[in-house]
């Protein structure tokens, strides 16, 4: 297997360090988002109290009654607020949906005017107080972490270092919730069905709480899977297409999956909370021209984020 560069950063070198650590720092992702699209992140925010309740409180609401989760289900909201049930996402160009089951919680907009179209109001679970609290916290400092980590990506591609602060604060992020639910009967699942498909990731930059199971692979260069795993409290951070296209391919939108366990685990669950971090719909993905050369000519279409999460939605089968 190929070894693969997916270095375990420390946000606090970045947000408390000396000029010599940033700098290393922003050297460092630069290098790993360039080459494999994939970090781990320690000190990110989030206690492994918060953590370990958030994973029991996730637990909590998936195992709610069937008919209990489905009146949290809006499919005019195209899964991007409460719950989206089993068989509806797909990877692009998949055949099969995923096995799996979703919760999304979405920006809460402070001090701007904006409209229930694009900001819908949260989805609250009556039966669970705590879910909802819990969720709204993690979503903040993931948030925060995500805003601190775009500076140092900013830093190494030569930007002001607040350049995405004006389109990530108030942004279209979402924090989600997965459910890989057991497979009782392997036997009777399509040959290509699988928890989540082969896929790249939408928006700038994707934060991942350490799942409750192995699965997560990422694709290298070298044309093989290799499987990522988290240190305890760690987060993996990795580049979403939008950054890809922003950036003309410069940092990299990994394409990677999540895998059925062996025959003897497919009756286990196994659960997963990432953090999507998106821009503003008005964002212009328009290729930097820093990243632009006669060795790298413009790869992509001009298109706002608005435009391309339309566009990526209707492709997985969230939106019609």
């Amino acid at each position: 297997m190929a070894l693969v560069n997916i270095p375990r950063l420390d946000l606090l070198q970045y947000t408390q360090g000396s000029a010599e650590e940033q700098k290393q720092f922003v050297q460092d992702i630069g290098t790993a988002f360039n080459e494999t699209g994939f970090v781990t992140i320690a000190n990110h925010g989030l206690s492994q109290e918060l953590i370990d309740e958030l994973y029991a409180v996730v637990k909590a609401f998936f195992d709610l009654p069937e008919a209990v989760k489905r009146k949290y289900e809006f499919p005019e909201l195209a899964g991007q607020r409460g719950y989206t049930a089993k068989g509806k996402e797909k990877a692009k160009d998949a055949n099969t949906p995923d096995l799996k089951e979703f919760w999304q919680r979405g920006q809460t907009i402070v001090g701007e005017d904006y409209s229930k179209t694009d900001f819908p109001d949260n989805i609250i679970v009556e039966e669970l107080p705590r879910f909802n609290e819990v969720t709204g916290e993690v979503y903040k400092r993931l948030e925060n972490a995500g805003r601190d980590l775009l500076k140092a990506i900013a830093s190494y591609l030569d930007l002001e270092e607040g350049y995405f602060e004006k389109f990530v604060i108030n942004g279209n992020s979402i924090l989600r919730a997965i459910h890989y639910f057991p497979i009782e009967n392997p036997d009777i699942i399509p040959a290509d069905a699988v928890r989540a498909g082969a896929h790249e990731d939408i928006n700038l930059i994707t934060l991942l709480i350490g799942a409750s199971a192995d699965g997560l692979e990422v694709w290298t260069k070298d044309g093989e899977w290799f499987p990522i795993k988290a240190k305890g409290e760690d987060i993996v951070v990795n580049v979403g297409d939008m950054l890809q296209r922003l950036t003309n391919n410069k940092l990299k939108s990994t394409t990677h999956r999540v895998v059925n366990p062996p025959r003897e685990l497919m009756k286990t669950s196994r659960y997963s909370v990432p953090f999507f971090l998106h821009p503003k719909a008005s964002m212009s993905l328009a290729c930097l021209d820093s990243c632009i050369s006669e060795d790298y000519p413009k790869a992509y279409q001009d298109y706002t984020a608005g435009q391309y999460l339309d566009e990526r939605l209707r492709e997985i089968g969230l939106k019609m």
